[in-house]
């Protein structure tokens, strides 16, 4: 549970150490909404409040972008505690823009879910023919129509670090570890295009200066990163300095936007 759990964090200190609200969350980084659960006890709520703050903050430092980014332009809703799936911690809802974590979910899904968000916000912005509903990476897998823009060219070199080897002929490693998985568990999950990215993107984060086990955590110690569900070597260091260099010029892009600095 949130109140009986430690984690570690090594970003930036919050501005004089005062204790923050959700509503604090939802005026900085201008979600859409927040929702908080009515089993959440105001105790809970005080203590993930604080941690979701520092967390977002921490993911906009690393992105290198400004709030605007981590709320995907005030469209990305959010939910504690409420709108969970049985079974599961975390969840992204599609139809209504919307990321879920249960109450005493473990640590280290708020990246992995905002990047299923931030795929899906950019799907009808990259390609002019994807269908409602379908993600990004999803979309670029099925040869949609690109959209041209320098900013798409760096996102699709994302997906071609994720989801093919070095030369770009064939499916990467993590897709062919992914793929066995599925076929050992006789669903299709870990090799979505969805899954892929979004476990790489985990992998990004948690290889950052800044470090924050409730943001991310669990590629690179778990069960799911020592059979290879989770990109490792060379491979992991091509995702990440494609993944950097996309957010490099998609926060600089946003920053002269906003009219501030970056």
């Amino acid at each position: 549970m949130v109140l009986d759990r430690k984690f570690y964090r090594s970003g930036p200190a919050r501005q004089e150490g005062q204790p923050v609200t959700f509503t604090d969350v939802r005026r900085r980084f201008g979600f859409s909404s927040i929702t908080i659960g009515r089993w959440v006890t105001q105790q809970e709520r005080d203590r993930a409040a604080g941690l979701f703050y520092d967390a977002l903050a921490d993911l906009m430092a690393i992105l290198q972008g400004p709030e605007s980014l981590v709320s995907l332009r005030g469209s990305l809703s959010f939910q504690y505690g409420k709108g969970g799936r049985r079974g599961i911690s975390a969840h992204y809802h599609p139809a209504s823009r919307t990321f879920s974590l249960a109450k005493n979910a473990g640590p280290g899904s708020i990246a992995h879910e905002w990047f299923h968000a931030l795929d899906h916000y950019l799907a009808d912005k990259a390609f002019s023919d994807a269908r409602p509903g379908m993600f990004a990476s999803e979309a670029w897998l099925r040869d949609a129509t690109p959209v041209p823009h320098t900013l798409n060219d760096y996102l699709f070199a994302c997906f071609r670090a994720v989801m093919l080897d070095e030369d770009g002929e064939n499916p990467s490693e993590l897709f062919r570890v992914s793929a066995r998985m599925d076929r050992a568990n006789g669903c299709v999950y870990y090799s979505e295009p969805a899954e892929l990215c979004a476990r790489a993107f985990e992998a990004f984060v948690q290889d950052a200066s800044i470090s924050n086990n409730f943001l991310v955590a669990g590629t690179k110690a778990t069960e799911e990163a020592r059979v290879g569900l989770y990109p490792t070597g060379r491979h992991r260091q091509q995702i990440n300095a494609a993944f950097r260099d996309y957010f490099s010029v998609l926060g600089a892009a946003l920053w002269k936007n906003t009219g501030a600095g970056g």
